[in-house]
Parts: C-alpha cells; structure tokens; sequence
C-alpha cells in the first residue's frame, strides 16, 4: 500500500447538493429552507440553548446550593509519592510540577498521608493532612504552610 493509492471506503463520500438550481433538482426555489422566517435568512445563528421560544431547560431546573467563585483546589499529593525524594531535599510546589507529580491549573498543592515515607526532608506546601504532617514529622522531615 502506497500513499498515493489510499482513497475513501466506497459509499462513503457524496457530492455536494447544488442549491437553487431549478425545481427539477429537489432543492430548487426556496433551496430547502421553508418560507420565510429567521431559518431562511442568511447569516442566521442558533444560539446554543435555544429551544424554539419554549423555556429553556436551563432555566426551567431549579438551582440549588452555593458554588463559591473564590474556591480555591488544591492539587493532592500523598506521602508515598514524596519518598521518591532523597533525603534532604526541599520539596517545593516547582520541584513537585517538574517531577510531574502536579499536572494543570491548580491553586495548589495538599498532601495527603496515603502511604509511608522514611526519608527526612522539607516539604513547603499550601496544606497537609494531620496524618501526612504526622508522618513527615515522624521521619525527621519538617512541614512548612506556604
């Protein structure tokens, strides 16, 4: 098979209905769009949630609770993962998104205490879990709030 030999699956492409070419074609006159009204205008636009003058669906569910716009999310990281790190080392939000570790937009970074670390190091993030802090702690290492 070479590449200049490849070419659609048979049925698997048409031609391109010509409009407006006289009553015989089947799409002549009004070329397929009604009488009148926005739909037969050019330049006409369905706006996204429109349902035909009905209201719509986003407006007709009620809403409830409250979603703070000023949330912030914080990347998890466990305990398992920061023994990956020698000894010593000063574990900071950059050193965890150059490891990969951290992926994406978030605010910042929580660890969490799912698993076990042996190693003494520093680990400066935006919040800890009581267990995490217990066992960095444990280790030797020292928990820093940034």
């Amino acid at each position: 098979m070479e590449l200049h030999s490849l070419k659609p699956a048979e049925g698997s492409t048409h031609r391109k209905m010509r409009v407006g070419r006289g009553r015989s074609s089947g799409k002549g006159k009004t070329s397929g769009r009604g009488h009148k009204g926005a739909y037969a205008r050019s330049g006409h636009k369905h706006k996204p949630l429109f349902e035909g003058g009905q209201m719509p669906m986003s407006r007709r569910i009620p809403k409830r609770g409250f979603r703070n716009i000023n949330r912030q999310v914080f990347a998890p990281v466990n305990v398992a993962a920061l023994s990956a790190f020698e000894a010593g080392t000063v574990v900071t939000l950059d050193l965890l998104r150059q490891v990969g570790f951290v992926n994406g937009n978030w605010d910042g970074v929580k660890v969490l205490g799912n698993g076990e670390i042996t190693k003494k190091i520093v680990v400066k993030a935006n919040a800890f879990s009581a267990s995490a802090k217990e066992k960095i702690e444990a280790a030797g290492g020292s928990c820093e709030t940034v």
